[in-house]
């Protein structure tokens, strides 16, 4: 193989072949790479578009870092199917064969704890929402307020039925997450989306993950979708089975082209700035209860 090796994730031998039509970043097939009884799954990219200067460049180019992301989640998904991989971050590069070898030995000991506690389990996603113009509507042929005074009672009015239907959005949410929390093995409350950033509609109240063994993920899907009527205004989502990207810790390898062992700034970047957006593409592309 020439070219940098973009590494996908890191995970133990598997015998199920991945699909032979299955593509990753820049277009190159997945290959594994065998090391001390454990598989790191990569293809080779062009130094011009993943030495450190390029990935800098590539941050500012939002295309670039949504098809990359497409593709590097699909290759998570792929292996989802077929083994329990680690996910590395967006953009982990390494100047050869050798350097992934050597970043494997590296970590070996932490790859083994976490493929053993991840082992059969799959992460997923639920957000809750609260819709948009969900209060009570005005009637369609209000007065105008007659006076200042009227005008301040209605918006005083207005204020507090925004604030009663956020307080009931919040208790909503935190019965759901305490009924899933205890389906599931472990969870990770993430930080809600902002609606200007994603694009979804409506004010994200719950953004949680949970870490299931594969085996109950009917029961959790199950759960989740006798949740979604259950309180007018509210919309719930589901989003799986992933990868365990929010318990693998900082699985992150050596990010660098030059398999120096030290993480470059602009994969720390790219992380930082695209890797929402892998799974974020990936459900664009799958739909709700997509396979992150």
């Amino acid at each position: 193989m020439t070219g940098l090796r973009y590494v996908y994730a890191v995970c133990r031998p598997f015998g199920t072949p991945l699909q032979a039509e299955l593509r990753g970043v820049m277009g190159a097939p997945p290959a594994l790479l065998h090391h001390h009884g454990l598989v790191a799954v990569v293809s080779t990219v062009p130094e011009a578009d993943f030495c450190e200067d390029a990935l800098k460049a590539h941050l500012e180019d939002l295309d670039w870092l949504a098809a990359t992301a497409r593709a590097h989640q699909g290759v998570v998904d792929a292996l989802t199917t077929v083994t329990t991989p680690l996910p590395l971050r967006l953009a982990t590069v390494f100047r050869d064969d050798s350097a992934v070898r050597s970043m494997i030995e590296a970590r070996e000991d932490d790859f083994r704890r976490l493929l053993d506690r991840l082992h059969g389990r799959v992460e997923w996603g639920v957000k809750v929402y609260l819709e948009p113009g969900a209060a009570e509507p005005e009637p369609a042929a209000a007065a105008r307020p007659a006076s200042g005074r009227d005008y301040l009672r209605s918006r005083r009015r207005q204020s507090h039925e925004q604030e009663e239907r956020w307080q009931r959005a919040e208790r909503f949410a935190h019965r759901l997450h305490e009924r899933l929390a205890e389906r599931a093995e472990e969870f990770r409350m993430h930080r809600p989306q902002n609606a200007a950033l994603s694009g979804t509609p409506g004010q994200n109240v719950l953004n949680a993950a949970y870490l299931v063994p594969r085996a109950h993920s009917e029961e959790f899907v199950e759960l989740v979708d006798r949740t979604k009527d259950e309180e007018p205004g509210m919309r719930v989502e589901l989003t799986g089975p992933w990868a365990a990207y929010s318990f693998s810790g900082e699985v992150s390898g050596t990010s660098s082209a030059e398999g120096s062992g030290s993480s470059s700034g602009a994969e720390s970047g790219a992380r930082a700035g695209a890797e929402s957006g892998a799974r974020a593409g990936a459900e664009s592309a799958a739909g709700p209860g997509e396979g992150r």
